[in-house]
C-alpha cells in the first residue's frame, strides 16, 4: 500500500506524519486489497481536519473528521474507513458467492 501525505496551510511534524501513516496502516487488517491511501491535513483558525482516500479494487473509500486537534481527526477519519472497508469487503465476498451458487428454476 502506498501512503501520500500533504499538510495544507501548515507543515507537519515528523511525529504527526508517523502517526498518521501507523493508523491508516491499520485498516490493512480489515482488506489486504488496499493500493493506495492519501491522507490530507487541513489547518483552519480553530479546526483540525483529516481526509483520508483509499484507493481499492474499482473504487475509492474517502473519509473526513474535524475536530481541534490533528491526532484526533486522524482516528476518527481511521475509524469511519474502518468501517467503510468491513461493508466493503462484506459486500464483495457476497457478490462472489452469488456467482457461485447454481441458479434453480422453480417449479
Amino acid at each position: 500500500m502506498r501512503i501520500s501525505l500533504s499538510a495544507r496551510h501548515f507543515r507537519a511534524s515528523d511525529n504527526l506524519k508517523k502517526f498518521a501513516s501507523e493508523e491508516v496502516m491499520r485498516l490493512k487488517k480489515y482488506y489486504d486489497g488496499i493500493l493506495d491511501c492519501e491522507i490530507m491535513l487541513d489547518k483552519q483558525k480553530e479546526n483540525r481536519s483529516c481526509d483520508i482516500n483509499v484507493k481499492v479494487y474499482s473504487t475509492v473509500l474517502n473519509a473526513s473528521e474535524s475536530t481541534d486537534d490533528h491526532y484526533k481527526s486522524v482516528v476518527g477519519a481511521v475509524d469511519k474507513l474502518e468501517q467503510q472497508l468491513r461493508k466493503y469487503k462484506g459486500k464483495r465476498i457476497t457478490a462472489r458467492e452469488g456467482k457461485n451458487t447454481p441458479k434453480v428454476a422453480f417449479e
